[in-house]
């Protein structure tokens, strides 16, 4: 665990995921986005579902935040909402496991301390809380969580709704709790990722940026777009 944790340290960590219906939708391209994302010099890799986590672990070598993004009725959870969902991410090779963290309804009646507790009954596993506010992670912490992430700032009703990374919620978190705190979320160039680290960050996760090249176009298409329509209106 203390191996894991010191090769994140000031580190980049990259996020490779893709959905059904999108170009780079598959395992072995996720694979090889990873591989892309090593020679870049990441430390670490965040990746959506047992399938790729098993693929990444095997044809990457870095160590591998694993999650699982999953719809279920009733609740708006959606990152690795329960416990059975956290025990195939580890059984397919996950070093760590994050988990939404939010105060929100999770789905099948389950809590998040069962989840913990699930989770606590086999030693050696690394758990993320991915939260919203500087409450939820404060109460993660004390459940027992390793590290907390400020992934779900702006994905919550209740959180701040920001373009911008939540910079503040990072500081406040690196100033509330004895855990390692994750930037994540937002985070669109190098300077914003150096400034993270400097909030008091222990590593970052960027993603969009770097594995998702259709919203990265979409945004360039969108300005230039918008460019051109205020040239011709003049």
């Amino acid at each position: 665990m203390e191996k894991i944790l010191e090769q994140l340290k000031g580190q980049l960590i990259v996020s490779c995921q893709a959905y059904p219906g999108e170009a780079l939708y598959g395992s072995h391209i996720m694979t090889a986005m990873a591989n892309a994302a090593k020679n870049g010099g990441a430390a670490a890799i965040r990746a959506n579902s047992p399938q790729d986590v098993a693929a990444i672990k095997e044809g990457c070598g870095l160590p591998v935040i694993g999650i699982w993004k999953r719809d279920y009725p009733g609740s708006d959870v959606y990152i690795t909402p329960c416990l059975s969902d956290a025990e195939l991410l580890f059984a397919a090779g996950a070093d760590i496991v994050a988990v939404d963290a939010t105060e929100r309804v999770r789905p099948n009646g389950e809590t998040l301390e069962t989840l913990v507790s699930g989770v606590r009954k086999q030693p050696g596993r690394l758990l993320m809380a991915d939260v919203s506010t500087l409450e939820e992670g404060i109460a993660a912490a004390a459940l027992g969580f390793d590290l907390i992430s400020t992934t779900l700032s702006g994905y919550t009703p209740y959180s701040p709704q920001s373009e911008a990374p939540d910079f503040q919620l990072l500081k406040d978190l690196a100033a509330a709790v004895q855990v390692p705190v994750i930037a994540e979320g937002r985070i669109q160039n190098p300077e914003q990722a150096a400034e993270a680290l400097q909030a008091g960050a222990f590593a970052v996760v960027v993603g969009t940026v770097i594995t998702r090249p259709h919203s990265v176009t979409e945004q360039f298409v969108r300005t230039i777009r918008g460019a051109e329509s205020a040239g011709n209106a003049r």
